[in-house]
This record gives C-alpha cells, sequence and structure tokens, in this order.
C-alpha cells in the first residue's frame, strides 16, 4: 500500500484548500489550468482514502429541474462538461470520455399545489433551454406504462442531459491533473487557522502534525466537517450532516424499459442502475449526525422504501435487495443551498460548502467560480453571489423549491 505523504513541502502556499474530495479538487484543478494564476496550492484532505466521504457515496445524478435559474444555468455547465470531457482536458489521449446515461428525472405530482410548482418551475427551465416537459398522468402512463398513478397529477420530465454519469472519472482526473500541473495534496488535518492582529486576514493554518503554514488564502472545502473549520474562526456555518439511504435492489420482474430518476411523492426516489435498481431516501426523523456516524436503520428499507416503491412500481412488488449503505448531505440547514464565496469580513477566507446532495452537479461550476474569484476577485463565467454567506449573517434564505 501507498503511503500517502503527511508533510507539506513548503511553508507558504497563495492558496490552502481545506477537504481534498470533489468540490475541493474541481477548485484545485480549475485554479490549476487557469494562466492567470501562477500561484501554490495546497490541498490537505483528512483521509485520501475518501472511504466517508460524500463523493464516495454520492449516485452521481444531474439534473436541470430547479426553481432558481442560477442552479439550472450551474447544472447546464455541468452537463456540457461531462458530455465535452476530453475537451476540457485539451484532448489528452489518456482521459476518457464519460458515461452519461441520460434517461431523466421524473418528478410526480399527487396534489395541485405541487402541480403548479412543477409547471411554473418548467416555464423557466424551458426558458433556460432545458428540455422539461409537463406530462399529464395519462401521458406518463402511455411512455412508462409500469406506474401505478391514480393519484397523479401530472409529471415534470427531462430526457435531454438528466440521469446520472460517472461521477468517479471526473474526480479521479481533477485531482490526477490537478497534481501533474503542481497542486500538492497532503494527507493531514487543520486543527486550527491564524489571523491578522486586526482579523481581517488569514494568515496561516495549523496541522495536526504541527506544521504551520502560512497562506494567501483559505478555502472552506470539507463537506460535513466544513462548520468545526468555520468555527475556529468563530464563524458560524449552518451546515451539518444529516443521514441519507442509498439501497441497491434486483426486480423479479424487470421493468421493459429504463426507469426514470423518479421523485415519489412519498419523499423515495428510485431508477434504473445497470441491471438492477437504486432508491433512496431520508430517514423519517432527520436530525443532525455526527460526522462519523454512519449506522444504518435498518427497518428504513421494509418500512419506508420498499413499500414506496412498490406502491408505485407494482412490478416492484418482489425484490431482493442487493446493497445498501448511508451517505451524508453536508446539509445547509437555512435554505439548502450552497453557501460560496469569502467571508464578509475575512475576505481571504472563503467557502465552498453547504451543498445538500447537489455537490456532485455542481462541483464543476464551483470550481471554475471559485477559482475566478482567487484569481479576479469577481465571478466571469456565472454570477454565483446568491450563494454568498451574507445571506447567512441576514438570515435572508435563497430559496430552492425543487430540493430531494
Amino acid at each position: 500500500m501507498v503511503k500517502n505523504n503527511t508533510t507539506p513541502a513548503h511553508s507558504f502556499y497563495d492558496v490552502v484548500i481545506v477537504g481534498g474530495a470533489k468540490i475541493g479538487s474541481s477548485i484545485a484543478w480549475f485554479l490549476s489550468q487557469n494562466s492567470d494564476f501562477d500561484g501554490s496550492i495546497l490541498v490537505v484532505e483528512k483521509d485520501m482514502s475518501y472511504a466517508n466521504s460524500a463523493t464516495a457515496h454520492t449516485n452521481s445524478c444531474m439534473r436541470q429541474q430547479f426553481s432558481n435559474e442560477i442552479n439550472i444555468r450551474i447544472s447546464q455547465f455541468a452537463a456540457e462538461f461531462v458530455t465535452e470531457f476530453q475537451r476540457f482536458f485539451n484532448h489528452d489521449p489518456r482521459v476518457p470520455t464519460v458515461h452519461f446515461q441520460s434517461y431523466g428525472y421524473m418528478y410526480l405530482a399527487d396534489n395541485q399545489e405541487f402541480a403548479d410548482s412543477l409547471k411554473e418551475a418548467q416555464k423557466l427551465q424551458e426558458a433556460c433551454g432545458a428540455g422539461t416537459k409537463i406530462m399529464s398522468a395519462k401521458d406518463i402512463a402511455q411512455a412508462y406504462p409500469f406506474y401505478y398513478l391514480d393519484d397523479i397529477v401530472c409529471g415534470s420530465h427531462n430526457l435531454i442531459n438528466e440521469g446520472y454519469y460517472d461521477g468517479n472519472t471526473v474526480f479521479d482526473w481533477w485531482r490526477r491533473s490537478a497534481k501533474e500541473h503542481g497542486s500538492e495534496y497532503i494527507e493531514n488535518e487543520v486543527v486550527g487557522i491564524q489571523v491578522d492582529q486586526d482579523q481581517t486576514q488569514v494568515e496561516s493554518v495549523q496541522l495536526a502534525t504541527g506544521e504551520r503554514i502560512q497562506c494567501g488564502a483559505i478555502v472552506n472545502a470539507s463537506g460535513t466537517r466544513a462548520s468545526g473549520i468555520a468555527a475556529m474562526l468563530g464563524i458560524d456555518l449552518p451546515v451539518e450532516a444529516r443521514k441519507r439511504y442509498t439501497y441497491i435492489f434486483k426486480a423479479a420482474k424487470p421493468l421493459d424499459r429504463d426507469l426514470p430518476l423518479t421523485i415519489d411523492p412519498s419523499g423515495v426516489h428510485m431508477r434504473s442502475d445497470g441491471e438492477y435498481y437504486l432508491a433512496g431516501c431520508p430517514p423519517e426523523h432527520d436530525p443532525a449526525v455526527e460526522v462519523d456516524d454512519f449506522v444504518e436503520d435498518e427497518s428504513l428499507w421494509t418500512e419506508k422504501a420498499w413499500p414506496a416503491i412498490a406502491q408505485r412500481v407494482p412490478q416492484f412488488e418482489s425484490v431482493k435487495l442487493i446493497n445498501s449503505w448511508v451517505g451524508h448531505y453536508d446539509f445547509n440547514t437555512l435554505d439548502q443551498n450552497a453557501i460560496l464565496g469569502p467571508h464578509h469580513q475575512i475576505p481571504n477566507f472563503y467557502f465552498a460548502n453547504g451543498f445538500s446532495g447537489h455537490g456532485f452537479q455542481q462541483a464543476p461550476a464551483v470550481g471554475r467560480g471559485l477559482s475566478e474569484l482567487i484569481v479576479y476577485g469577481e465571478f466571469k463565467s456565472l454570477d454565483l453571489s446568491p450563494f454568498s454567506y451574507e445571506r447567512v449573517v441576514l438570515d435572508q434564505p435563497f430559496i430552492e423549491r425543487a430540493v430531494i
């Protein structure tokens, strides 16, 4: 087994990124690719096996069905990045294409209020160029005859650049290429952050192994541990770990076509997953948990997930559970949207936190946006300022209605 390096090569870095999973590696990669940036990058990752990270537990899904334009635009860039992956790596012959299974999301509405919300969002999505269509229950039955639809008013469906993709390949190449372009990764932990006398600039970080590293800027990309990093500066960050369950199951009577990623009114979602099917849901009681708590409540499958699956797709009355696991959302309790950009009083401390389950699909735009902020002091490609930390201070939620 190769032992990961724990000791930084230098005592100063222009940018220190706390967290080396997908978000942190995206930022490192976009910075390293920017011809206007010639600084040094240190990525500090607590566990380079990434075994308990959201990156390891993700279902790698992507959708444009959001209720805010900026979230739609973020996902559209993600789709462009994934479908044209080799172009973004200058057609390096080593870089593979990324498999994208684009069979869409299907939101099912069982009441008129939610149906009206889907219709309103569809108009915005269409104006942004997304392929979302509102389908009546009859339309859905014709396209997907396996659903039980007696309680359904309508559905919202998009078959263009929605589905799931090979996120591990994207993450692997971000990290690999960032290293090749000078980013340094160490397996270590930030245990302290020091600021200047005026408390307006971060000056250094303290590592668990004792080193104190001077830095020009620091990026908090530490997932469910983000609030702990922010607390080192006395900053209140409303991000906590929440459990999310994933199930892989086999059907005795497989469907005759792909199952879109279906968001059932019960709160359970499901989709095709190769020869199997995948389902997921939150627990009935959804409190904050410790960042290392991955204990499963085995009753959730029998009492919530499977009954909802079998109700919506009667062919799933007979299934075999193949695998299951618990992952964590880095859940933003204010509004379930990302928190991005500099702190309003410590401008060289940057947030990339609180994605609440959207991190994988938002990582390309976030990496690009944060790198632009660091290099130019402003967003150049997409204006991500609605996600600023200032809204936390002002207690002004930026509401996204389409949260799973």
